[in-house]
């Protein structure tokens, strides 16, 4: 793929709202050259800010690809952005309901399609003090075991900065850097033969928020706690 993903009419929507936002802020990538140009992908990313989504979204757009993040059902349901979240190709997490399985079927088949999936393993923003990632849901696992398909780890810094909606703080001067650190894809092949247990997805849920925790502690120049905070409960 030589040129840049087409995603049409409701992508270039979501690129004219978030494009703005993600200037609100100065950008740095590293590693961007690990994003696949071209076939299916996930992109596993820690979760500070509720403006992750805007800015991982240019991310992986200046990078020639149309993410589909997987979501919250109620982000499908808000007004305006909604609609558009729906028609970029987000894929809605009904967790915890008789349609989560349907959730997980959709973003298998965007895989298999070669469409790129981003999701957030911590299922939403974490009120961890020190913004390191909580203990995970299983669903990434899942992905990554039934799709042979490069698992890309990537650690995202300085949202919180900006936007911190939790402590209803809005900080925009002076002017923050967000860094993006994308890992290299994470080797699966240990694992893709065995039954895929609550033991052994779980095991591979922790190496993959294992391999985020690294490169954020890198772009920090910080050391993670020992151990994670406890939220996930499957």
């Amino acid at each position: 793929m030589s040129g840049r993903e087409k995603g049409g009419f409701w992508v270039g929507a979501a690129a004219a709202l978030f494009y703005p936002v993600s200037w609100l802020a100065r950008r740095r990538y590293q590693g961007g050259e690990r994003i696949p140009r071209e076939g299916g992908a996930l992109l596993v990313l820690n979760h500070v800010s509720h403006m992750d989504p805007a800015v991982d979204a240019v991310f992986v757009h200046r990078h020639k690809r149309v993410p589909r993040f997987m979501a919250k059902d109620s982000v499908a349901s808000a007004p305006v952005f909604g609609r558009i979240f729906l028609g970029s190709g987000g894929i809605p997490v009904y967790r915890g309901s008789s349609t989560a399985g349907d959730s997980l079927r959709a973003a298998h088949q965007a895989l298999r399609e070669g469409k790129m999936v981003v999701i957030y393993p911590e299922g939403t923003v974490t009120k961890e003090p020190g913004h390191w990632p909580k203990r995970a849901f299983t669903g990434a696992a899942r992905l990554a075991l039934e799709n042979d398909v490069p698992v890309i780890p990537i650690a995202r810094w300085g949202t919180q900065d900006v936007l911190d909606f939790y402590r209803k703080k809005l900080r925009l001067f002076p002017r923050k850097t967000v860094t993006h650190a994308v890992g290299e894809p994470v080797d699966l092949s240990a694992y893709r033969d065995k039954e895929p247990t609550a033991a052994v997805l779980r095991e591979v849920t922790d190496l993959l928020m294992d391999r985020v925790t690294g490169l954020l502690a890198e772009i920090r120049g910080e050391q993670p706690p020992a151990e994670k905070p406890k939220s996930a409960t499957k």
